[in-house]
This record gives C-alpha cells, structure tokens and sequence, in this order.
C-alpha cells in the first residue's frame, strides 16, 4: 500500500510539474512578459538542447544531494545532455558508476538488481562520459558502489523526467 501511495505522489508531482512547465513556456500570457509563471524565469529559454553537468562544479560525488540539484537545475527537455564527472578510484577518491535504474521502486529504495549500468568507475574521468534524455519517460539515475550504499546513504541519487520543448 505504502508502494502504491508513493507511486501516485510521484505522479502526481510528474503531472503537477508539466503543467507548471508548459505555463512557464507561455511566458507572456497574462503578465506583459515580465517573468514566467509566478515570476519565474526558466533556465532554458533556448530553442537548442542544453548539456549540463550532473552535480555542476560539485561533480558526481557522495555527500552530494543530487535530487536538490536536479529540481533546481529543472526543467530538462527531451535532448538535453547530462555530464557525469568523476574521480577515477585512486588512493584518495571512493569509486563512482551510474546506473540507470528500471521504475520509481527501485530509485526509492536504491535497488540495483533491474538496473543497467551506464557508467563504470572509468568512465567519469578527464571531461565525463554523456548522456542524452531521447526518450519522454522518467529516468532514475543512481551510483551503484558498495551495492548501493552511496545511493541510500551518499544521496547519489535523482530522477528526471524531460519536457518536450515548445517553440513559440
């Protein structure tokens, strides 16, 4: 029951959060173009894809909250790039992954068992591998080392769910 709660909250976000989206993409209806809905400017007033660095200066590391950055840094839209930097393991540094994980279950309880990896402790150094959101569908992103442990405990974790961009 508790599963099913947490699954409609979710939704009900999602959906909340697509509305405010789109009325913020109309940014000149009702307020003569001096902000975005409730005086709001979006990031992205672009009509290009945007590449952002996961983390931004903080890079992908524990400690770090990733869900935070992810609302703060929203909206994404569909063909935005995410940037994952990270240390490769050497004496001073933990080693870092990401995977993609399958539904909202397993980001809420940092279960790696459906996840595909598409990141290994290699791949974040020097400029970070890429990742595009192709797809209109929520994406649950998490570190997978120490089964788990730098999700649960290490906040190495956030979800997003890309816009498609209005041109206007």
């Amino acid at each position: 029951m508790a599963s099913k709660c947490s699954l409609l909250v979710l939704v009900l976000v999602l959906v909340s959060t697509s509305i405010l989206s789109i009325a913020d993409a109309n940014k000149y209806w009702g307020n003569g173009g001096a902000g975005g809905f409730w005086g709001y400017r979006p990031r992205n007033v672009s009509h290009t894809s945007n590449t952002m660095v996961v983390g931004g200066s903080q890079n992908w590391r524990f400690g770090f909250n990733y869900t935070d950055w992810s609302i703060k840094n929203a909206p994404f839209f569909l063909n935005d790039t995410l940037v994952f930097k990270y240390d490769p393991p050497n004496d001073t540094t933990f080693p870092h992954s990401v995977y993609l994980l399958r539904d909202f279950w397993s980001f809420q309880n940092c279960d790696l068992r459906r996840a595909k990896k598409i990141g290994d402790v290699n791949e974040g150094g020097g400029e970070g591998f890429r990742f595009a959101l192709k797809r209109w569908q929520p994406y649950y992103f998490a570190c997978g080392q120490r089964d788990g442990l730098h999700c649960k405990v290490g906040l190495m974790k956030f979800a997003v769910w890309p816009l498609i961009r209005s041109f206007y």
